[in-house]
């Protein structure tokens, strides 16, 4: 008998880069992502329904990156990036014919030709230029359960309204039922941010925000919003408070231990959330990564990753920047990489599979063993570590579905599946925090990033009262336009990876310029709807603006300034229950 289920999770997303520059930063990055992750991803799914080995896994796709991979400018892109990087491998493959009389480097160049050849067919053929086609297709087939993400990435906790929290969901339900037709059942929490209901200010001396005021608990909006569950780290269940038992019937009863409800407080169980006894009936479900068995994979120094056969991410060639050198030695100079060797990677990758697949199944074994209850393991990933940073990472991953479906005692299941399998009783407050460093927000809310806070906040408060201004007025296609536009460069300014960005020190001048642009276009935005007179209409300067700032940020095209309103209603409705 199976001792319970493992539920892998894939969180795919990347900032809005289209029309923002290509190399070092900017639609590369996506194109990056495609070839390296999202095509190998999409080849090993269908492979394995394909062999008929059922493994069911949940990828979660962020509204801004699907809006990305859609729009019609995409294609050509990626297509240009193929070639190009074929012709780089080319070149790279006449260059050590000249100069390296090793012919292990020529056979290295001709394999990233046949590669970026493959990874082009894939996408103009197997796949017919769209990549969330393709998931919807295998989400209808009962291969994968895809999950929703809010709208552009915001780092929900941080955001000086509920309303604003409620916009990014509703739009990414929204988003997502035009691009999977149907709704969804699961959201990831950007950087799992999470925040229960309490009297709330800013942490940063900032006007409007700065005095304390109720705000809903991140559960409530989702509640509010039709959705079911989203994930969280292993160290803030840990901490959880009991809050309530429901019954059969729904009633919730006091948090008394049983045999039954033991509140262990472990990753392997899954818990209803809720802030408070009076705000249970707005409770949402929440998984939990499991951190030891995580680590074997996130970790580039204790984990598979830092093998010494696997591709190096680092050392790249000096023209085409494509790698052609092995880890070898994690702390070695890189002078001393030496050549890659496929075959050696492969076999890494079918034996860590092996070993990881055993510890699921230990973690399993032994929690049925000792409590007598089916476990969880909840095991969430950013796709772009598989295939990105982890080239074999998705040779890594048709081993794990593999060894999983075969195996006696976990049962792959999507996160849904899962949810309706286990059926939690248990509700318990969860403490604020993230997946970040400490568990806290402190890599979107450190000092450098102090200026982008008081910018959004500010920026809140001037849609807030502009959006107030034309609740009832009638309202002009133009006015519409403009309402429109500013209301996108809004949400895009809310992005969390332009906080990562500087923090992190990884790309900060261009997430520094980006979230300039984003600010400026805004606050003209909101100046030409505050000076709009329909009988004089838009200045010929204004108007070719509009349209530029349109086409360069041409997301969710169904946006209107009623989403705003839809958000305000929501929130309106459930702050009686706070």
């Amino acid at each position: 008998m199976q001792a319970g289920s493992v539920v892998l999770i894939l969180h795919t997303h990347l900032p809005y880069v289209l029309h923002h520059g290509t190399w070092p930063h900017g639609s590369d990055w996506l194109c990056e992502a495609v070839a390296e992750c999202y095509l190998p991803l999409l080849n090993t799914l269908t492979q394995l329904a394909a062999e008929g080995i059922t493994a069911p896994i949940t990828v979660d796709i962020s509204p801004v990156l699907c809006e990305q991979l859609e729009h019609p400018d995409f294609s050509t892109l990626f297509e240009q990036y193929c070639t190009t990087h074929i012709e780089l491998a080319q070149q790279d493959e006449r260059f050590f014919a000249r100069t390296e009389p090793n012919p292990h480097y020529r056979m290295l160049a001709q394999m990233w030709q046949r590669w970026y050849s493959a990874r082009l067919e894939d996408f103009t053929e197997r796949y017919q230029h769209s990549i969330v086609g393709a998931l919807r297709r295998l989400q209808d087939a009962g291969v994968i359960e895809v999950m929703t993400c809010a709208a552009t990435h915001g780092y929900l906790p941080l955001l000086g309204s509920d309303e604003s929290v409620a916009l990014q969901v509703l739009l990414a339900c929204e988003n997502y039922r035009q691009h999977f037709g149907r709704s969804p059942r699961g959201i990831w929490l950007p950087e799992c941010g999470y925040r229960p209901a309490y009297v709330w200010r800013t942490y940063l001396p900032v006007e409007h925000f700065s005095t304390p005021h109720p705000r809903l608990g991140i559960e409530q909006v989702l509640a509010r919003c039709g959705l079911e569950y989203f994930v969280t780290d292993e160290p803030l269940i840990r901490r959880a408070e009991p809050l309530a038992i429901l019954r059969d019937d729904g009633t919730p009863v006091p948090p008394i231990p049983s045999s039954d409800h033991p509140f262990a407080r472990t990753p392997l169980e899954l818990y209803r959330i809720a802030s408070s006894w009076d705000t249970l009936a707005d409770n949402v479900t929440v998984f939990t990564r499991d951190r030891n068995i995580s680590l074997q994979v996130w970790s580039a120094e204790l984990g598979y990753p830092g093998d010494p056969n696997y591709l190096d991410f680092h050392k790249k060639h000096f023209a085409s920047a494509l790698r052609y050198w092995r880890v070898t030695d994690n702390k070695a100079d890189m002078r001393y990489k030496l050549l890659y060797v496929p075959q050696w990677a492969q076999q890494r990758a079918q034996l860590h599979a092996f070993h990881f697949t055993q510890l699921i199944e230990r973690s399993l074994a032994e929690y049925h063993r000792t409590t007598g209850h089916s476990g969880v393991v909840c095991l969430p990933f950013d796709t772009e570590l598989f295939g990105h940073w982890w080239f074999e990472g998705p040779l890594f991953l048709y081993h794990v579905l593999r060894g999983l479906a075969l195996s006696p005692l976990a049962r792959p299941m999507t996160a849904s599946a899962a949810l309706d399998h286990h059926q939690p009783r248990q509700v318990v407050r969860l403490p604020e925090g993230s997946w970040g460093r400490g568990n806290h927000h402190d890599v979107w809310i450190e000092h450098p990033v102090h200026w982008m806070w008081e910018s959004i906040y500010r920026a809140e408060y001037r849609w807030s009262r502009l959006a107030e201004r034309y609740t009832n007025a009638r309202r002009t296609p133009t006015l519409d336009r403009i309402l429109s536009q500013a209301l996108r460069e809004l949400l895009l300014l809310q992005a969390s990876d332009w906080e990562f960005l500087v923090t992190t020190g990884t790309a900060t001048d261009y997430a520094q310029m980006r979230f300039a642009f984003h600010h400026a276009d805004f606050e003209r935005l909101c100046e030409m709807a505050e000076r709009y007179q329909p009988k004089r209409g838009l200045s010929k300067t204004d108007r070719a603006f509009l349209d530029d700032t349109q086409r360069r940020n041409a997301i969710f095209p169904e946006l209107r300034l009623e989403h705003w309103f839809n958000a305000a209603h929501a929130v309106g409705s459930a702050k009686t229950r706070v």
